[in-house]
């Protein structure tokens, strides 16, 4: 019997959250909408820029697969996450973090040295979300950071595209992907970023390797991935590289190839207030609905009114106790339109 639903891997990381203007960024020459990368150095001059004209709305744990494996958790399923983190205050926040959601982790993850990393996630009006990340000990993330018997023992591997630019990290995802294959455990990934995409695309295809057993990326990443300008013809290209193909269109809603069937996944409405996490409670909130016996279309509209939830306020994780009502929501909903 399984012990995890799914066994994540990722960065972690710790959200420091501003809402800022665009002339901020331009000003910045900040790369809008995006992830970018930055030393430590650079992080301390951007944070010093923000705090001399913004406040801070807000801390969150963060990282992408983490976001995703807390969505699991707090739906009720069953999650485990390997990482890197130090042995500092930002680290031991994280690592709270994941006992108050039950989550497991690799026994390892400390490093003595060093920082654990950190986003600094820029809101603009427009809701959308620019990402300037400080890695720390996370960019060292490999191989000897995995739990095989844990791994082992899940039904989904999810890895995320951010661990594309780091050597160590796609280390520890092909090997943790070896481990999931003996195992019969499925795997999944996620583009993450379109900066994954268009900068590190050949790295990106490496982690995908042979292929995998469900894809995420939004229609940006799609037609990046695919080399192609439509998002549906992206679809056709991509499902060479994935058994099962998830492409969130935002506003639009979400696109699923599973199957062989195509599903149109209507959008929930809301006001937006900020992107941040969105694709990662899309990809969570699916992951716990397939591994829960949900169909694939079912599964995209508990993911699409999860992400729309995110959207609609600050921060990329919903609180913890939101996530049963909204399946419960969800299931009633679900019997009303059978």
């Amino acid at each position: 019997m399984k012990h995890y639903d799914v066994y994540a891997l990722g960065n972690a990381l710790v959200d420091l959250e501003f809402a800022v203007t665009d002339t901020f960024l331009q000003k910045n020459d900040l790369s809008k909408g995006v992830m970018s990368l930055m030393d430590q150095q650079q992080r301390a001059q951007l944070l010093a820029a923000l705090e001399a004209g913004f406040q801070c709305i807000k801390r969150t744990p963060g990282g992408s697969a983490a976001n995703s494996a807390y969505a699991v958790a707090a739906f009720g399923g069953r999650a485990f996450y390997s990482c890197r983190i130090a042995n500092d205050d930002t680290g031991h926040y994280f690592r709270a973090s994941l006992d108050q959601a039950e989550i497991g982790f690799n026994n390892n993850c400390i490093c003595n040295e060093g920082h654990t990393g950190t986003c600094l996630v820029l809101v603009t009006p427009d809701a959308e979300r620019t990402m300037q990340t400080y890695l720390g000990v996370t960019s060292e993330v490999g191989p000897d950071d995995l739990d095989p018997v844990a791994l082992a023992h899940s039904k989904w591997l999810y890895l995320e595209g951010y661990l594309a630019p780091s050597p160590s990290a796609r280390a520890a995802a092909k090997q943790a992907r070896s481990i999931a294959k003996t195992a019969g455990v499925r795997t999944a990934l996620s583009c993450s970023d379109p900066s994954m995409a268009r900068f590190f695309r050949a790295e990106l295809l490496d982690m995908i390797g042979d292929g995998v057993d469900l894809l995420f990326c939004n229609a940006e990443e799609a037609c990046l991935l695919a080399d192609c300008e439509d998002p549906r013809q992206a679809a056709m290209h991509l499902g060479q590289l994935t058994k099962e193909l998830v492409i969130t269109l935002g506003a639009e809603g979400a696109l699923i190839v599973a199957e062989g069937q195509m599903h149109a996944i209507a959008p929930f409405l809301v006001t937006s207030v900020d992107t941040n996490g969105a694709g990662d409670a899309f990809a969570g909130s699916y992951l716990y609905g397939r591994t829960y016996e949900m169909s694939p279309s079912e599964a995209g509209r508990l993911a699409a009114r999860t992400s729309a939830e995110i959207v609609g306020q600050f921060g990329a994780r919903l609180a913890f106790e939101r996530h049963p009502e909204l399946l419960r929501e969800h299931h009633t909903s679900h019997q009303f339109q059978a």
